[in-house]
């Protein structure tokens, strides 16, 4: 499992290329499942999960498994600030709430900090100043080890970066929005963020990290769809957000690429997002060993620029 090592002031911080997320099976009465696809991963020698506060058990499921296990060998991604459900509509991003749900994910962790707190959500009408004051001041007092956004559009991002820069505090260092080879028709989720190709481009220009969620389109190119699945009422969510010429054509250039090297269309997929020329990293949701093989497999190969062009036309 490759690892990868930024250093943020005087803190290293490690992040394996796939990172284990959470998946459904985590609950505290799945605890014998939730140890083997663990420890499967670590032996895989992976070492980064990623969790938030608004990820049902999930916390508390990690924190129980990570008890009698050396804390500083794993690092943990996890989120605050999203919407309450009983309320989720209405923008929880701010320094109050950051502070609230990190309290919470650090009890429930059972540790005194995460290696990496992302902002879950954005709210535009939020000046990115305090925010990122009250996220560096957390640094400073050893609460978090670094920190980013998820779901943050691009001009909000490089604001809070140059922000960070100009008052010299612990920088921006990581972006999670959804990215994948599937081109999305609307997003999944309400005020979800996925990286087009400004923000890819931007990416490839300042090397900024990159933390893809759903990096594998729900299966898109894994055979879990058809075309005729349009007129199917039980996949109406995907139909909306997937079916389209394009991603059509980039599953047949995956078929295609997949027989030449031996590999699953769904492992083209995945080497996609892995193979960018900036640092990528792929969070996956496996709910079985084999799809957790099948995902570390896919780190094994390699897409040259052509043929990394060639998946992102789909001709």
């Amino acid at each position: 499992m490759i690892q990868d090592s930024y250093t943020v002031k005087d803190k290293d911080v490690i992040l394996s290329k796939l990172i284990l997320g959470s998946s459904d099976y985590l609950k505290l009465d799945n605890m014998e499942k939730v140890d083997r696809m663990f420890t499967q991963y670590v032996e895989e020698g992976g070492r980064t999960f990623d969790t938030a506060r608004h990820y049902r058990e999930s916390e508390a499921v990690i924190g129980h498994w990570l008890k009698d296990k050396k804390r500083d060998d794993y690092t943990i991604i996890t989120k605050g600030c999203h919407p309450v459900r009983e309320a989720p509509r209405i923008p929880r991003v701010n320094p109050e709430s950051i502070l609230t749900d990190l309290t919470i994910s650090l009890e429930m962790l059972g540790t005194d900090y995460v290696d990496v707190l992302l902002l879950h959500r954005d709210d535009r009408n939020q000046p990115v100043g305090p925010l990122m004051e009250t996220l560096s001041k957390l640094v400073d007092e050893n609460k978090i080890r670094s920190f980013g956004v998820s779901n943050w559009e691009l001009p909000r991002i490089i604001e809070a970066k140059e922000y960070c820069e100009n008052h010299e505090l612990n920088p921006l260092s990581f972006n999670s929005p959804n990215f994948s080879l599937a081109k999305v028709n609307q997003p999944r989720w309400e005020n979800c963020v996925t990286a087009d190709d400004r923000m890819v481009t931007w990416h490839e220009k300042t090397n900024f990290p990159l933390i893809s969620w759903s990096a594998q389109a729900e299966a898109f190119f894994g055979n879990r769809f058809r075309p005729e699945d349009v007129t199917n009422p039980t996949m109406a969510e995907f139909v909306t957000v997937y079916f389209n010429d394009l991603n059509w054509k980039r599953l047949r250039i995956c078929e295609e690429l997949a027989k030449e090297k031996g590999v699953k269309p769904i492992q083209i997929s995945l080497a996609y997002v892995l193979n960018q020329s900036f640092p990528s990293y792929a969070t996956i949701g496996p709910e079985e060993d084999w799809q957790l093989f099948d995902s570390i497999e896919a780190m094994k190969i390699q897409l040259s620029d052509e043929e990394i062009m060639h998946l992102k036309k789909g001709e």
